[in-house]
């Protein structure tokens, strides 16, 4: 099984023969490079050409992220799985108004029901999210792809004021971005980014085209599709991931740095990294293909998903945790 690496710290990736070698100021260290599926960078890495050569030849491709943890771009190797009918009928999908409605109507609704678990665990636990839960519960998702952006935030506005009721230490006063400027911002813009990417490295694994998207409006330099799908699993994944590190003060003041915003430090990337990873390969027994499957892999079932409704094969509905 491959993983993704991140790499936290500044350094060169160079290549000597065969081998990948990531080299800083404490030395020189080699990569399995069989092992490896993504390259994550969130320190300044830079690449020799001998080292993309490799990585393109494996199929490994590198993502960048600026000091603020948000996606920069990919070196991506070239795209292996090519099918222009798929890519017309996301397109047409995407051109018709009430097409895309349908869809963006189908993501929006899986992130509310997947928040509304989330709340209504944290409920059985003695939270009192009660009042958020049912204001979510009173969005009815419909109209045109405006409306039902209008729906989703709302919804988001109504979980994130939930957080204070979950959350032991930090505050959540409201959701701010490019730079966050409290402890729970950065935290859920580092995982945001995280997910972003995850969910971007499974769609290269289909036929779908990352640019074609349907609540997200498409734009030009990101994958606007990859955000579509990440949001469906924001709840799942990254606030998961956020409520236990805080909880359990595995992340703590001291793993911030204070500045112009507030940002995880190297150490606390570190922790959080670690944490993501394990959610990510968390497996669980899916009831439609019987067997177990991983929370990364689910995103790669929520492309599948889409391709069979563009192609007319089956109606999309989207991700919905069941336990």
């Amino acid at each position: 099984m491959k993983d993704p690496l991140y790499i936290t710290s500044h350094g060169i990736l160079q290549r000597k023969g065969n081998t990948l070698y990531f080299v800083n100021e404490e030395g020189k260290k080699a990569l399995p490079i069989n092992r490896i599926n993504e390259i994550n960078c969130y320190g300044k890495v830079s690449l020799k050409s001998g080292a993309s050569s490799l990585l393109m030849k494996e199929g490994i491709p590198v993502n960048f992220f600026n000091m603020y943890g948000y996606y920069e771009g990919s070196l991506y190797p070239r795209v292996q799985l090519n099918s222009g009918l798929v890519v017309v009928q996301q397109s047409q999908h995407y051109s018709d108004p009430e097409k895309r409605a349908v869809i963006a109507a189908e993501i929006v609704e899986g992130i509310k029901n997947n928040i509304l678990k989330t709340l209504r665990y944290y409920l059985k636990k003695g939270k009192d999210v009660e009042p958020y839960i049912q204001d979510i519960e009173k969005e009815v998702i419909k109209g045109d792809v405006a409306q039902i952006m209008s729906n989703e935030g709302r919804i988001w506005h109504s979980y994130y004021q939930s957080f204070n009721k979950i959350l032991k230490n930090f505050e959540m006063d409201k959701r701010e971005i490019r730079p966050p400027t409290t402890e729970i911002n950065a935290l859920i813009s580092f995982g945001n980014s995280l997910l972003y990417v995850s969910a971007l490295s499974e769609i290269y694994h289909t036929y779908l085209h990352p640019s074609v998207s349907y609540l997200h409006e498409p734009a030009e330099r990101r994958f606007s599709l990859a955000l579509d799908i990440a949001d469906i699993f924001k709840p799942v994944i990254v606030e998961r991931v956020i409520f236990k590190l805080v909880n359990n003060n595995m992340l703590t003041e001291k793993d911030f740095n204070h500045d112009v915003g507030v940002l995880l430090n190297e150490k606390g990337k570190r922790i959080f990294l670690k944490e993501y990873q394990a959610k990510l390969e968390t497996t669980i027994k899916h009831p439609e293909i019987k067997r177990k499957v991983s929370y990364k892999y689910l995103m790669r079932l929520e492309c599948y998903k889409l391709i069979k409704h563009v192609l007319g094969d089956k109606e999309y509905r989207s991700f919905r945790m069941w336990w």
